[in-house]
């Protein structure tokens, strides 16, 4: 049972997918109160049986809410099943998510482009009612769940603040923990846009320290230091990217992100940490990493130098 204890009443669930190094990825996040209980993220639909277990060995019954950070595949594609099994569940979500919901066509035919096979192994995501969308507060368990606009990651991006815990979804990258150490890179697609991702990070640095409970992969006591150094790293990356594609005039999108990678390994100390992770890992993470520096190129080609 891959589920984890991080706090009273406060669980990790990791969701692994079957393919290889889809592992401490991939998660739903646990608030219980007795037999109820709070999901934040429910995973893509593929890992839907894997959650119903988990759910059923914590004991929870009812869901009165899912907060979703996103609607990405990974993140929301299983709401539908969820739904099934918890009707009475009520689904928060970013307003510019709701209508993907409500019609999943176009949001499965972006993450097939965006994702290739991958998106076939995370499975198609299913409607779900308009109905089934709440708008208003959220309280459990006598405490009120605030709601953060956090666009960077995706357009559709928030976090939320439970007691002293942020879920903080994408917003500040893919952590992984490491023995005495931790792993941090930027999730920046395509449609990435540096000055929204920093914004949303200051807006989220003036809250003061919280603990951090990632959508990949994990839990950090201090989310000042966490924010700090993702707007570092976020700065570096872009630099790299910059001079690569603006300074020396490399023209093959393909050469840019293989040198940025490279020399990325050697300026940025939490990504080179990229090197302590297992191979399959590695694996998982080189699309990923292709993907966020394909975005912060696409960023760069269209606010500074041609392509």
């Amino acid at each position: 049972m891959n589920i984890l204890e991080v706090a009273e009443n406060l669980y990790l669930i990791d969701l692994p997918q079957k393919k290889e190094g889809f592992r401490k990825f991939i998660s739903s996040w646990v608030i219980k109160n007795g037999d109820e209980a709070v999901l934040v993220d429910v995973g893509p639909s593929s890992t839907i049986p894997q959650l119903f277990e988990s759910l059923k060995y914590l004991g929870i019954r009812k869901v009165p809410y899912i907060l979703l950070t996103h609607i990405h595949l990974d993140h929301a594609g299983g709401i539908h099943d969820i739904l099934e099994k918890f009707p009475d569940a009520k689904v928060v979500v970013h307003e510019k998510g709701k209508r993907h919901l409500v019609n999943t066509e176009k949001l499965w035919e972006a993450s097939k482009v965006a994702l290739g096979d991958i998106a076939e192994v995370y499975g198609p995501p299913k409607p779900i009612s308009a109905d089934a969308i709440w708008d208003g507060e959220i309280e459990f368990a006598g405490e009120s769940i605030d709601v953060i606009d956090a666009p960077g990651h995706a357009p559709h991006h928030q976090c939320y603040i439970y007691k002293e815990f942020l879920f903080i979804g994408e917003a500040a990258g893919v952590h992984m923990p490491l023995k005495n150490d931790y792993y941090l890179r930027p999730a920046t697609p395509k449609r990435f846009i540096l000055e929204v991702a920093q914004s949303t990070l200051d807006r989220l640095e003036e809250l003061g320290s919280l603990r951090v409970c990632f959508a990949h992969f994990g839990f950090k006591r201090d989310s000042v230091e966490i924010i700090q150094k993702a707007r570092k790293q976020l700065g570096i990356w872009f630099d790299t990217v910059y001079d690569i594609a603006c300074r020396r005039d490399f023209e093959d999108e393909d050469e840019i992100v293989k040198l940025a990678k490279e020399e990325l390994l050697e300026k940025d100390r939490r990504f080179a940490l990229y090197r302590l992770l297992d191979e399959d890992i590695q694996k998982r993470e080189d699309f990923f990493i292709d993907n966020s520096l394909r975005g912060i190129l696409d960023y760069v080609y269209t606010n500074y130098c041609l392509p």
